[in-house]
């Protein structure tokens, strides 16, 4: 199978975002402090994908992340506010704008982990929105099933970038699948997730 194109792999990040926003959409007022993820809440897992969208401009800008630590808020109470589905939105509409500016997907960004390539920092963004949808969606009781072409495009970035211990740290160990597991089951496995 060839490899996606730019403009594939764009409209993949804006699915995945959209997916995303279905679920921060579904959340319930009595549900934002529900477990999200060993000591995040369903807030602080939004407010975490929020704080990911805001990096987007100014580091496809070529900023460095140091200059632009200072400026994007840490806290859950910063980055949401009062309405936390707007607050998202907002961000992720910043983001996506940044990501289709011409020119854009062939940047090199510097994260904290050093210099990588545009075109690879969005393929692990859509990586960490399907995961994190599939997160929000387990902890409040809402619709688990992902997007099939986002779970294989994931499952493709995890097979490629992340190592038989995960990211100590950032993303937990692949755990085992059952013989025969779905894609997703098997993509939620290699996040260290158990479906």
């Amino acid at each position: 199978m060839p490899a996606p194109s730019p403009t594939d792999l764009l409209m993949l990040f804006q699915r995945a975002q959209a997916q995303f926003t279905d679920r921060v959409d579904a959340v319930g007022p009595s549900e934002w402090d529900a477990p999200a993820l060993p000591e995040w809440s369903v807030a602080d897992l939004v407010a975490h994908l929020t704080s990911e969208q805001l990096w987007v401009p100014p580091l496809l800008d070529g900023e460095e992340p140091g200059a632009v630590a200072g400026r994007i808020p840490t806290g859950t109470e910063e980055l949401l506010g009062g309405d936390p589905l707007t607050a998202w939105e907002t961000a992720a509409d910043e983001a996506l704008t940044s990501w289709a500016a011409p020119g854009a997907l062939d940047r090199t960004v510097h994260l904290s982990g050093g210099a990588t390539s545009a075109v690879d920092y969005l393929v692990e963004m859509t990586a960490d929105l399907t995961v994190h949808a599939w997160d929000l969606a387990r902890a409040v009781g809402g619709v688990t099933e992902l997007d099939g072409e986002l779970v294989a495009a994931a499952f493709r970035y995890a097979e490629e970038h992340l190592g038989d211990d995960g990211v100590p740290g950032v993303i937990a160990a692949p755990v085992e699948v059952p013989p025969g597991a779905d894609l997703q089951t098997r993509l939620l496995a290699r996040f260290g997730r158990r479906a």
